[in-house]
């Protein structure tokens, strides 16, 4: 009986971890590019090794006119010529217009400062010894799926163009 429940929560749990890469990866072929721009951020964890704390400018803006009790759902962005995004307004249910894409956020309070708001990949680690080629990061570079699921693909500079990709060791 032990052995049946084991094989039977090892199932269980392959095929979610299997469901949920699924997920991502349609997101990651299917989704439409958004580019944020990131706001000043932390470059390095000592316990962690070299990373950036990303910072959205389009969540800043969203978490100044958040309501109070609101902590998660979709924020709506305007997307220029060139997929930059712009924080727009709150979800209400109406249809998107012509280059809008929606977004889900949570917002998560950070000790004693203000809330803010999380659109998902909050941290970027590369190779240690590598922080110098990052710090030219001006945009993330989003994928984001039509439920507004989002996944961080990479970084890019002020002219737009790629960053390289972070290495294995």
């Amino acid at each position: 009986m032990k052995s049946a429940t084991l094989i039977v929560t090892s199932l269980f749990v392959l095929g979610s971890l299997n469901w949920m890469i699924i997920a991502k990866e349609r997101v990651l072929k299917t989704g439409r590019t958004v580019l944020c721009e990131l706001a000043p951020r932390d470059p390095r964890s000592l316990m962690q090794g070299d990373y950036m704390v990303l910072q959205y400018s389009v969540a800043a803006a969203a978490a100044a006119r958040v309501p109070a009790d609101v902590f998660d759902g979709h924020i709506i962005l305007t997307l220029n010529e060139n997929d930059v995004a712009t924080f727009q307004r709150f979800d209400n249910g109406t249809p998107l217009a012509s280059g809008e894409v929606r977004i889900r956020f949570r917002r998560r309070h950070q000790g004693f400062r203000r809330a803010a708001i999380q659109l998902g990949a909050e941290s970027y680690f590369f190779q240690e010894g590598r922080a110098q080629e990052f710090e030219k990061a001006k945009y993330g570079e989003l994928k984001v799926a039509p439920d507004g699921e989002s996944i961080l693909v990479g970084l890019r500079n002020l002219e737009l163009e790629p960053l390289p990709r972070p290495t294995a060791n």
